[in-house]
This record gives structure tokens, C-alpha cells and sequence, in this order.
């Protein structure tokens, strides 16, 4: 039975239901717990949980987009339509990272007891953290639940993000080959293949033809002919489909990597499907498509007796999950193991009990064994239970793996295997290295010339000497890479040093640290977004004082934006000092090149947007700045010149064809305004009370008159003055 509601409480499967009280118990404790659940157990439902326990007070719901909470939303409400969420605010972690200081303020003053990070692993992206951090300290009395099936950001340094927002506080674990063999996801028929491999077994026979061993080039030579054979011989895509996808009429989830790539495999379609199925429809979503949400929900409801094919990128991922599913298809690069991990999991639900249909269709050799990490997870989940006690929650211990491609996968593992060579391999590319920098400071990524990781094997002669990690490192393999310049100190601490190195050099052939973010210096070093990084390390209270301090000493520039403001601002200031207003168009470009009609008209989205300072504010405003739109601009503009005849004649006065020395026709524009104001039913413009005041303070007379020329005005005085005599 589906986890789901009656109408006395929520219902919860039983993995859900201990993983709630230890949150609750955890977070009582210590103000903070994190579930790590994989994707499809129903892990949305320990918050729901928490809301039903607790429906008068104020909850806030990070997400990474609105389709994850519309569709938890819709399954809950399905069950429970009058579910208490009058207290819970949902927010985007996207459009909590476009809020001002001011907006993160006013969410903060709901005072929320809760805060929920749903795939909470995604609050450590770049553009999402500062955000999502800063919140967490504005709610510091709020406890903190947070829901993902991974921790781990892989592509990211293997950040933790459970220790770092929750301080390791993990209330539940469990990954998603436990799940399968505990029966709360069901084991599914899984079936590899691979595709367009032509450019992987190019880039394989240069790293064949790099090698500079005789011997060892022609012992890889033949393990690559012998695969590039099988390869040839296996059957395609559209034998593999027809074979295997037994539901001629189901529903399966297309994962591809980008645009252009979905585009080309909905072209394949008819080539690839029509054994399956020769009436197939095709729905596409992606983040970027305003049919996407018609395409999805279409897809959702599609009864007919169709292939139904939903063609989608990364909106489906992480958290959506659709009822009556047959199965996946990955159309994919090699990927991060959470994405790898997420779309398994579309076709993955808590309380299914049929064999979901999982094609794993590979673009490269190293995907054909993607597989085999969800294999060791149930491997290590048996042995764990066996060991615990717990044989009887046991319920299978593998699953059905078709390799179409099995030779294919045993060949290039016998060709991985031997181009990957022995330590003494590997240290003599490091002496090479050595020899020609002087030193062993080699990125993580770096590959020599011959295809060996050398930087990932020096990181892990590191962590086996430090004993992190399993391992053996003699003391005469120590004292070997020692002699070669290998330094053991921590990996962060050398990375620093690094940075700092070549920022250093930077600012002595510069003068500054204003580092272009794209910038690498001479030696690869990307320098550029070392910068940024450690700015945005300092924001977030993440650098060491005395790191700070170290940049201070060669000119580090910690706002880049305050800089580049102070200069626009210095060309604003010459503008209005030579025109007397700020009344450029937006493509004005000054005689140096700098687009300051562009900036100026920025300040005015600036502003609207509460991203100005109050002293930037004043500053632009003493220079002419209005903040209106186009019309209360133009006004302004009259005002201005209306303010300056006030002040050399101390009235206003001024005669109907008068024109300022700037050119401005100030006369036409005050009877312009005494029209407005006496016939406001014949003018199309508007005059406020607040504008009537202004005018009021410098002298208007709104009863109609008709001023003298200064000239007109003697000569009517000496008539008077004659008559008079």
C-alpha cells in the first residue's frame, strides 16, 4: 500500500516512520537532522509528518524548483485534500537567492519554528549557499530537517553536506541498493548498452599510441582491436528496445544530457522505436520550455495505447515522481553518481511490487560499470543485516543485470586494467613531472601525457600515508617521493598556498587583485576563480582570519561590484557636472568606451530592486538621479530647470517663449503645467499634489497671465512713467 493519509494521521512506511522520531528526537537535541534516504522512498512524507505534528506553527520549505513541491503537493493532497499547510511558506532555493537583505528580513520575521532543505545537498551550489546560509542565520532559533538521497556533492571536492548545515547530524541513512534488498524499492530489470562509442575508442588509442613502452603499446594495442571488434558485432539500439521493452504501451522517462542532445534522440525515435511500437508519442520538459508544464501533465494522464515517451533533461531528476511508470531510459554521458542515482530512481517507488524497466544506454565504456556501485551497495547491505541480526528483512539480494554488451565491458576492463599501471609506473611519470617543474604540485585532474591520472594518485599516496584511507606506502616509497619534492601537509593547506602563490604574482605584475574570473595564470593555474571562491569563502564566514589578513597585504579587492561602482559613479559625476542632469539615453556610451547609459539605467533597476545602499542612493541623488519612470523623468527634468530660474529671479514668471540657456523651452512647460492644473479634464498628463507643492515652493502662480519680454517690461514702465508726467 502507498505511503499515504486516512483520515486520523498521516500514514507512514515503516523505514519512514523510525526515521521521523529519530529526526524529532535528534532535533530536540541538538536543533538540527538530516535524512539520507534514496530517491522514491517517500522521504517528502517525514516532513509532511512534522507539519501534521506540529500544524500552528510557521514552516519554511527550501526546494530546488516548484515542480518538486507541485507534485509532493499533488500526491499528498490526492490522499488528504484538507492537510494543514496554512503555516508553511515555500521557497525556491533560486528565488531565495534573488531576495534582498531586506526580503530575507521580512522572511525571517514569520519566525519559523522549522525549516525544511528538501534535496538539501543542492544548498551547496555556488549560487544558491550564500543565500540559503545567510537565512539559516537570520532563523537561528528555527530547527532545521533536511531531506536528500545523497550527502555528497562528488563533482564538488566531495563536499559533505550534512556536516557542513548539520554538523554530521544524520538521524537516518540509507542508500539505494539497502532499500532494493530490504524490498521498500522494488529490483529492477536493468539492462546496459552503449552507443556512439566511436570518439571514446578514439581517445583510447591515443592514450595507446601516447604510451612509450614498446611492449606495453602493443599488449594495449590488441586488448583496443579486440574491443573495437566486439563493438562492431553488437546489436543496435533498435534490436536492443524492441528486445526488452515488453510494455509496448507504457510510459518511460527519457533522461538526455542538454538541448541539442535531446533534439538528436527524438530525432532517432522512429529509427529506434518502431519495433517496439509503431505509434509512439513524444513529450519534451525542460526548465527553459513554457510548454513543459502542458507536456508533463499531458504525459501524466496519457491513457492510449501508445509508447509513451517523456523526453526530458534535469527537471526530473531529484524529487518528481510520476504514478505508472515502466521505466527509465539514460541516454547519458558518464554523470555524477547523485544524478546517476536520481534518475534510476524515477522508475524506483516505495510500495511498488512489479520490476520497473531500467536501460542504461552509455556513450563512453567507463558507464558500463556504473552498475556495479548499486551492486557492492546491496552486497554491503546483506552482509551489514546478516551481521546485525536482521536476516529477515532480507528480501533479495540481487537483481536481473542483461549486459548486451558483456564481452565489450570485460575487454575494456582488461584494457583499463592494463593501461593502468603499477606504483612504479606511476612514480616514474611523477619523477618525469618532477623533473621538468621542479616540484609535485599537480592538480587533482591532471593526466600525463601517457592517460595516467598522476594528480588523483598523488592525492591518494596522501590519504594512504595518513592513514584516511586503506592502503600500503612503505617508508622507502616515502623517502622515494620525498626525494622528488612531494609535500604531505593537507590538501586544503597546499591548495591555499597555491592560490595564494599565484595571486601574489599577479598583483606584483599588476597592481591589483581586480582578477578577471575566466583568468589562468602563465602555469594553467585558474586563478581567477580561486579568487572568487575565496570571496565568497569570506561572506560566508569560511575564512580564516589569518588568510584574510594575507590578502589584505597584497591588495585583495573583497567586492568587486563596490569597485566597479566607485568607477561608474566618477563618469556619472563628470557627466552631470557638464550637462547638469543624468538625462542620457541608454545606449549613451562615453569618449572612453564606458557604456554609462547602460550603468545609469541600471542604478534605476537597482533601486527598484532595494540593491542600492542608502549612501549610494543619496550620492546619485545629488547628482540629478530621479528614480521615476520615463514621464515623472521628464517632469523632473522641467522642474529642475524651473527650480533654477526660481533661484536667479525669484519668481516664476517666466514668459511663454522663454528658453533656458541649456535650451530647455521652460516657458511652454510652467503654462503646460497651469493648463494641466486648471483643466484637468481636457489634459492627458497628471499633476499630483505632491508636484503642485513642489511648484508652490518656488513661486507658481496658477491664474492665468501673460508675462513681458525684460525689454517689453521697460518700455510699458516709461509709458506709464510718461503719462504719468
Amino acid at each position: 500500500m502507498r505511503e499515504g493519509v486516512n483520515k486520523v494521521a498521516l500514514r507512514l512506511f515503516e523505514h519512514n516512520e523510525k526515521a521521523y522520531h529519530a529526526a524529532v528526537r535528534m532535533m530536540n537535541q541538538y536543533g538540527k537532522a538530516a535524512i539520507v534516504h534514496p530517491t522514491g522512498t517517500g522521504k517528502s512524507y517525514i516532513a509532511f509528518k512534522l507539519i501534521e505534528d506540529n500544524p500552528e506553527k510557521v514552516v519554511i520549505w527550501l526546494s530546488p524548483s516548484e515542480y518538486i513541491f507541485k507534485t509532493q503537493l499533488e500526491s499528498l493532497k490526492r490522499n488528504d485534500p484538507d492537510f494543514p499547510l496554512a503555516n508553511v511558506h515555500f521557497y525556491t532555493y533560486a528565488k531565495l537567492m534573488c531576495c534582498t537583505q531586506a526580503q530575507l528580513d521580512e522572511i525571517a520575521a514569520q519566525k519559523p519554528a522549522y525549516i525544511i532543505l528538501d534535496e538539501f545537498h543542492r544548498a551547496g551550489a555556488e549560487c544558491w549557499g550564500e543565500s540559503a546560509v545567510a537565512l539559516l542565520k537570520l532563523c537561528s532559533n528555527a530547527k532545521l530537517l533536511g531531506l536528500t538521497a545523497t550527502n555528497i556533492r562528488y563533482l564538488d571536492n566531495n563536499r559533505d553536506m550534512a556536516e557542513e548545515l548539520f554538523d554530521g547530524h544524520i538521524a537516518s541513512e540509507m542508500t539505494l541498493g539497502e532499500a532494493v534488498v530490504r524490498g521498500i524499492l522494488p529490483a529492477p530489470k536493468y539492462v546496459t548498452t552503449v552507443y556512439q562509442y566511436q570518439k571514446t575508442l578514439a581517445k583510447y588509442q591515443a592514450r595507446v599510441d601516447n604510451l612509450r613502452t614498446q611492449g606495453i603499446q602493443d599488449v594495449n594495442q590488441k586488448y583496443l582491436d579486440a574491443l573495437r571488434r566486439a563493438l562492431e558485432q553488437a546489436d543496435g539500439l533498435d534490436k536492443v528496445f524492441a528486445h526488452h521493452i515488453t510494455n509496448k504501451t507504457g510510459k518511460y522517462i527519457v533522461f538526455c544530457a542538454n538541448k541539442e542532445h535531446m533534439d538528436e534522440m527524438v530525432s532517432h525515435v522512429p529509427e529506434w522505436f518502431a519495433g517496439v511500437n509503431p505509434d509512439v508519442v513524444v513529450y519534451e520538459a525542460y526548465s527553459d520550455d513554457p510548454n513543459t508544464d502542458k507536456a508533463f501533465a499531458d504525459f501524466k494522464t496519457d491513457t492510449s495505447n501508445r509508447l509513451k515517451l517523456l523526453f526530458c533533461i534535469d527537471m526530473l531528476n531529484e524529487g518528481v515522481h510520476v504514478e505508472g511508470i515502466s521505466g527509465v531510459i539514460l541516454f547519458r554521458p558518464t554523470i555524477s553518481p547523485i544524478i546517476y542515482k536520481q534518475q534510476i530512481g524515477r522508475a524506483l517507488t516505495a510500495g511498488n511490487t512489479e520490476a520497473p524497466l531500467i536501460l542504461d544506454v552509455v556513450n563512453n565504456f567507463e558507464g558500463l560499470t556504473s552498475i556495479s556501485g548499486l551492486q557492492s551497495e546491496m552486497q554491503e547491505a546483506v552482509h551489514r543485516l546478516y551481521a546485525n541480526g536482521e536476516g529477515d528483512k532480507i528480501v533479495t539480494e540481487r537483481f536481473e543485470v542483461i549486459e548486451q554488451v558483456h564481452d565489450c565491458r570485460v575487454l575494456f576492463e582488461q584494457l583499463q586494467a592494463s593501461l593502468s599501471s603499477s606504483w612504479e609506473h606511476y612514480f616514474s611519470e611523477a619523477s618525469i613531472y618532477y623533473a621538468e617543474h621542479g616540484d609535485l604540485n599537480i592538480p587533482k585532474r591532471y593526466t600525463t601525457p601517457a592517460g595516467l591520472s598522476l594528480g588523483t594518485w598523488l592525492i591518494t599516496q596522501r590519504r594512504v600515508c595518513e592513514g584516511q584511507i586503506p592502503g600500503q606506502l612503505t617508508q622507502q616509497q616515502i623517502q622515494r617521493l620525498d626525494d622528488i619534492g612531494m609535500v604531505w601537509g593537507n590538501r586544503n593547506e597546499i591548495a591555499w598556498q597555491r592560490g595564494l602563490e599565484s595571486a601574489q604574482k599577479y598583483y606584483e605584475a599588476h597592481g591589483s587583485l581586480m582578477v578577471p574570473g575566466k583568468y589562468t595564470d602563465p602555469e594553467g593555474y585558474p586563478l581567477g576563480q580561486w579568487v572568487i571562491k575565496t570571496r565568497q569563502q569570506r561572506l560566508n564566514d569560511r575564512l580564516k582570519d589569518e588568510r584574510i589578513a594575507q590578502l589584505d597585504e597584497i591588495g585583495m579587492v573583497w567586492s568587486v561590484f563596490d569597485v566597479k561602482w566607485e568607477k561608474a559613479y566618477a563618469l556619472a559625476v563628470a557627466y552631470y557636472e557638464q550637462n547638469g542632469n543624468l538625462n542620457m539615453p541608454r545606449s549613451y556610451v562615453t569618449a572612453t568606451g564606458e557604456k554609462l547609459g547602460c550603468w545609469v539605467a541600471n542604478q534605476q533597476w537597482a533601486y527598484q530592486k532595494e540593491k542600492l545602499s542608502d549612501d549610494q542612493i543619496m550620492r546619485l541623488e545629488r547628482i540629478g538621479m530621479y528614480w521615476g519612470n520615463r514621464n515623472d523623468r521628464q517632469w523632473n527634468e522641467g522642474y529642475q530647470e524651473a527650480k533654477r530660474y526660481f533661484e536667479a529671479h525669484g519668481d516664476l514668471k517666466v514668459p511663454v517663449d522663454y528658453v533656458s540657456p541649456g535650451g530647455y523651452a521652460l516657458g511652454k512647460w510652467v503654462k503646460r503645467q497651469r493648463y494641466t492644473r486648471q483643466n484637468p479634464e481636457k489634459s492627458c498628463a497628471v499633476l499630483t499634489e505632491e508636484r503642485i507643492a513642489k511648484l508652490d515652493e518656488i513661486g507658481m502662480r496658477w491664474e492665468k497671465n501673460n508675462p513681458k519680454r525684460p525689454s517689453e517690461q521697460a518700455a510699458q514702465a516709461e509709458t506709464v512713467t510718461a503719462k504719468a508726467g
